[in-house]
């Protein structure tokens, strides 16, 4: 997602904005809801099963809004990227690994629904034959794309992304394995550089077969 910087596009960069607030508040409400239904009121005590996108700006305001327009303005417009997080209780998630799988999974497969209506729009909306028509399929798209970014990202099962918690929940033998991962601060940095190299071999692929689609 890191384009070349240059001349600033705005309308782009308003564009993938949006798309970023709209697509992280989407997967964080999903985790703040499904942790809410297994038992865990942390999130919804934050205020967090919300679609409001200020609770989760106001947890993450480098993640959601600093982050994004730094990227923005480095790439002249053309690529976002950020993040967000939601507050879990740690003791709920050791008693409860298979709620605590389906709550982490919950984010990324927010995200795959939202790329999914995405694509629906696009196949309905077709060639665009006018500006309004290219207008819905340039939103469409970066929706699209932002999302199975989203989805394929975070479910690389690594700390602190969505899919290590998915393999912690559902195979709790791992979870020392994790415990010992996530006290090293410059694994965090090495989950990074791992997942920009690993997830672009998925995703563009991903990308490819779907524009087959429309």
């Amino acid at each position: 997602m890191i384009g070349a910087a240059g001349a600033m596009d705005w309308e782009s960069a308003i564009l993938w904005f949006v798309a970023l607030v709209v697509s992280t508040t989407f997967h964080e409400a999903a985790h703040a809801l499904f942790a809410k239904l297994g038992g865990d009121l942390t999130a919804y005590r934050a205020g967090q099963v919300s679609l409001n996108p200020l609770p989760h700006i106001q947890r993450e305001p480098f993640g959601m809004v600093i982050l994004p327009l730094l990227v923005l303005w480095g790439s002249g417009g053309t690529s976002c990227l950020g993040f967000a997080s939601t507050p879990i209780d740690p003791v709920w998630a050791y008693h409860h690994p298979r709620r605590a799988a389906l709550m982490s999974a919950a984010g990324p497969l927010a995200n795959l629904a939202l790329a999914a209506v995405a694509l629906g729009v696009l196949v309905w909306v077709g060639v665009p034959q006018s500006g309004e028509g290219t207008a819905v399929h340039r939103i469409a798209e970066v929706f699209l794309f932002l999302n199975v970014l989203l989805f394929v990202f975070n479910l690389l099962p690594l700390p602190p992304l969505d899919g290590a918690g998915v393999v912690e929940g559902l195979l709790p033998a791992l979870r020392r394995a994790y415990d010992l991962y996530r006290r090293q601060p410059m694994l965090g940095f090495v989950t990074f550089i791992v997942a920009s190299r690993v997830a672009p071999q998925l995703y563009q692929p991903l990308i490819r077969h779907l524009r087959h689609l429309y």
